[in-house]
């Protein structure tokens, strides 16, 4: 049934889009890779290419189209893919490097700017191939340009591999070493989750599901800045009347976002999945995170009051969403990475944002710990402790919650990376300096909570 919009919603959308920054994040086609395992990786990386290649032939060119004709930036044209782990399991080769490069390769011929999917699943166990992809992740990242990589380390229902935890600390230090280069980017490109969602259209933690068909058009929408300019029309409002203005204000939002998903999808001839309404920041005036969180009254986003302030908002777009469309999925809530949301560097810079205090506030976040620049030269023990931790808050709260995390070779605290774009930069922040490392190598699998067993 199509969706009926108003003309006056319309007027409206085009001053958000004019004034306020309100964009499509993203265009995420997802697409079936199941039926391009072969034994030989020769084999299996071209059939990846020719799929790819042949499925998003006409993305970007879609995407453009309805750009110009509705007036909304797209601002990206991604794909996310099957999980490689699966799909070259049946190679008879020691790592998957050369499906990274095909991967990349496929990217570039088709004009998106990224392809996530160089990912394994290993909440409750390693097969072989889960094994391979991981190892293969730092060259593999090196390498590419375009190539996102994710690993689900824990849910509720299995708890936490601390055994694939441990190793994904190491293989973050072998990334950032291989990318030194690049102050390590290519830990930009890794997302370490619990309680992965396997329809996330936004990049790098993006994968075409088991679950999923074929293939499918996925939408990430974003607007911290509409959202911003609710919350300052509102100054002295109580939170109930603020929550309910933030919800209508989702509500918009996600109508416009499902409305351009499935005019992409039915012009692709694919099916439509869902509409990720998540508040994405980007390095951009006025498209912040904290900037919304400050405008409810905080002097600094950090201080106390914050995670309060996150866990209104997060649950206010969440509803509004929730109202607008049948088909909201994803993550859906706020980000808060660090070096892409101007506020929050501000308040880094400024000492009212720590480690600490994220991983407090991602208790009730659409993600974790995103886009963290620390010291080059913190162990990989710790990295995975900081994995570990974020992954406990998932397992019993029953959420999404990911690390993506960058030891930056060469930089100590204080120092600024500039990564670009989207990307944005990132003020180098402290670790805890006590070890972890007795813990880190006992191994094994932190059980699942007791509220798992809810059959």
């Amino acid at each position: 049934m199509p969706i009926s919009i108003t003309t006056e919603e319309i007027l409206e959308t085009i001053r958000m889009v004019e004034a306020e920054n309100l964009d499509i994040r993203t265009i995420t086609m997802g697409i079936s890779l199941r039926d391009c395992s072969h034994p030989d990786i020769k084999v299996t990386s071209q059939k990846i290419y020719d799929k790819v290649t042949r499925k998003a032939e006409n993305l970007v060119k879609v995407g453009q189209s309805i750009e110009g004709e509705y007036g909304i930036p797209i601002i990206n044209k991604r794909i996310s893919v099957t999980p490689i782990s699966i799909v070259a399991e049946a190679c008879e080769s020691d790592n998957y490097l050369e499906i990274a490069l095909s991967l990349d390769k496929a990217a570039r011929e088709v004009g998106v700017n990224f392809i996530g999917g160089f990912s394994a699943l290993v909440h409750k166990g390693m097969t072989k191939g889960d094994e391979k992809l991981i190892y293969s992740i730092p060259y593999s990242l090196a390498q590419t340009e375009r190539v996102c990589s994710s690993v689900n380390v824990a849910t509720t229902k299995a708890g936490i591999n601390m055994d694939a935890v441990k190793i994904m600390g190491e293989i973050i230090k072998e990334t950032a070493e291989l990318t030194r280069k690049q102050d390590g980017l290519g830990c930009a490109k890794l997302v370490i989750f619990c309680n992965v969602p396997e329809d996330n259209p936004f990049m790098a933690g993006a994968f075409h599901g088991v679950g999923e068909p074929e293939a499918v058009i996925n939408v990430g929408v974003s607007g911290p800045g509409v959202v911003l300019n609710v919350v300052k029309k509102n100054p002295d409002s109580t939170f109930g009347v603020l929550a309910s203005k933030i919800k209508q204000t989702a509500f918009k939002i996600t109508r416009m976002g499902e409305l351009v998903g499935k005019e992409a999808a039915k012009r692709l001839g694919i099916p439509f999945g869902i509409v990720d309404l998540s508040l994405a920041p980007t390095p951009a005036i006025g498209d912040s995170v904290a900037d919304i969180l400050e405008a409810m009254g905080l002097e600094k986003c950090g201080t106390h009051g914050t995670t309060a302030a996150l866990a209104m908002l997060n649950d206010a777009v969440k509803k509004g969403g929730a109202m607008a469309s049948s088909y909201v999925g994803g993550l859906s809530g706020a980000f808060i990475p660090v070096s892409e949301d101007a506020g929050m560097i501000r308040a880094v810079e400024a000492g009212a944002l720590d480690i600490n205090k994220l991983e407090a506030m991602t208790c009730v976040c659409s993600v974790g710990l995103d886009m963290i620049a620390v010291p080059g030269d913190t162990s990989a023990a710790t990295i995975s402790a900081i994995i570990a931790d974020e992954a406990a808050i998932g397992m019993i709260n029953k959420k999404t919650t990911a690390v993506r995390i960058i030891p930056v070779p060469g930089k100590k605290v204080g120092e600024m990376v500039v990564f670009g774009g989207l990307l944005g930069q990132a003020p180098i922040m402290p670790v805890n300096q006590f070890s972890s490392d007795k813990f880190i190598k006992r191994g094994g699998r932190i059980p699942a909570p007791i509220h798992a067993l809810n059959n």
